[in-house]
């Protein structure tokens, strides 16, 4: 059975991501001290991106052995290498440059000019593979220590949008997806049943343009119609918020900030 998200509110962004940054050092460290290594999976989007800036600049980040930490992505937006638009190129320049992950420890998805050209589906299926031989056991996919997952206004994570067919998808692990409502309208993403093999998932809204989402997601709501409904951990899913984000959610659901 799992167990029923926690919701943790700051009060502004900033803060938000400061503490979802040492959130994450506290994850890894613990990790690396029950099993040696520690895996986190990367979301985009602005808060994404912040925390990740924010974990850059921690003094704490030097706890993490970052040589024993292996990097993966929820979803990508299929443009070339390096495009400023690609959720790897932002995270590069906000923490993956700043320490001392090894490059084959850094498992990027498939760019539109990478080896299978210009074929998401190809990249998806070489990003499965990836998975499934990082996995233990047999499995599918690793047991992330955390994956992160920024929530749209429209309560979509990763690239699973609300009633597109990605949202069906119940053996598949990464999926191409094609007709992005946002743009570019094609990418990559994991799908609901590779997010659920992590130990922990958070979720993470920043703006009174999430409060609706995140209410819905914590209301029952089926996830075909509300992605983030159906994003759970194995072991605990944490939603992570600002006052304005939370701002739908009704008096005493969820617990001032902390780390």
């Amino acid at each position: 059975m799992v167990n029923p998200p926690t919701v943790v509110v700051q009060p502004d962004a900033d803060l938000l991501a400061k503490a979802t940054a040492a959130r994450i050092v506290t994850r890894l460290v613990d990790a690396q001290a029950l099993r040696g290594t520690a895996s986190v999976v990367l979301t985009g989007g602005g808060i994404g991106i912040a925390v990740l800036e924010r974990l850059a600049q921690a003094p704490a980040r030097d706890a993490v052995d970052w040589s024993r930490v292996d990097v993966w992505w929820g979803d990508e937006r299929f443009l070339p290498s390096g495009d400023p638009e690609r959720n790897e190129t932002q995270a590069r320049r906000a923490l993956l440059d700043h320490v001392p992950v090894p490059a084959e420890r850094v498992r990027p998805m498939a760019a539109s000019d990478g080896v299978d050209g210009d074929d998401p589906e190809a990249g998806a299926r070489r990003y499965a593979d990836a998975l499934r031989e990082a996995a233990e056991y047999g499995d599918a996919v690793p047991v992330f220590d955390v994956c992160l997952l920024g929530v749209g206004p429209d309560a979509h994570v990763a690239s699973l949008f609300p009633e597109r067919p990605a949202m069906y998808e119940t053996e598949r692990t990464v999926v191409a997806v094609h007709g992005s409502p946002k743009p570019p309208p094609v990418r990559i993403s994991l799908t609901l049943p590779a997010i659920r093999a992590a130990r922990e998932v958070w979720l993470l809204a920043s703006g009174e343009s999430k409060a609706d989402a995140v209410r819905m997601a914590l209301d029952k709501a089926g996830p075909v119609q509300v992605p983030a409904a159906g994003a759970r951990g194995r072991n605990r899913t944490l939603f992570l918020l600002d006052c304005a984000a939370a701002s739908a959610l009704p008096p005493g659901f969820y617990v001032p900030g902390t780390v």
